[in-house]
């Protein structure tokens, strides 16, 4: 999943935003220096990509890019996602989307000057230039994913994706619509389970 998903995912608190999406940024970080509300988080965000890597929906949703987009339709996916957790919210949040992007913002702020570089660099940008609010958009999930294309350090035909996603637009919201509650519902379980598995010690 992309990074509002993730922070969807996690618990309402400063370390919980910062291992979830420390994932994506843990080269060269020794995990054995981190705090346990730390390592949770970062527990959290492998359990939600395994899920979703795993996931037969997801597999399905890949499937609907062309030959030439393959390799990199799970990136694709992970940000369209976003753009459909946005747009039906209300389905899945009982808090305003507005409250709590600005909370994740903050909650990331805190813990700004303990992230790897890179990761402080990201975090800087998504909140100076209020990435959430452009995945609220769909234009700007085209854009992104070409950026995106750019980035990648060798050749690729990977800018476009957005043409992909426009011809199966209807079925890849409804694959969304079907497998995020099975994820929040996953997610659910798990904390619950190790929440008794603590409490056990």
């Amino acid at each position: 999943m992309n990074y509002l998903a993730h922070l969807f995912l996690a618990q309402p608190t400063a370390d919980s935003h910062y291992g979830n999406l420390l994932g994506d940024f843990r080269r060269g970080v020794d995990i054995n220096t981190l705090p346990n509300t730390v390592l949770s988080g970062l527990k959290n965000h492998h359990l939600v990509d395994k899920f979703t890597d795993q996931h037969a929906l997801v597999k399905q949703a890949k499937l609907v890019f062309s030959a030439e987009k393959q390799r990199f339709s799970g990136i694709a996916i992970d940000v369209l996602f976003d753009y459909f957790l946005i747009k039906h919210w209300q389905q899945f949040s009982t808090h305003d989307f507005a409250t709590f992007k600005q909370q994740s913002y903050d909650l990331l702020q805190k813990r700004q000057s303990v992230m790897p570089a890179r990761m402080k660099l990201v975090t800087c940008k998504i909140i100076e230039q209020d990435w959430f609010a452009s995945y609220a958009h769909f234009a700007s999930i085209g854009t992104a994913l070409d950026n995106i294309s750019r980035r990648i350090r060798f050749n690729n035909q990977f800018s476009g994706s957005i043409k992909d996603i426009e011809n199966h637009y209807d079925e890849l919201e409804s694959i969304f619509l079907m497998f995020f509650p099975e994820l929040m519902a996953h997610v659910t379980q798990a904390n619950f389970e190790g929440n008794l598995d603590a409490n056990k010690q």
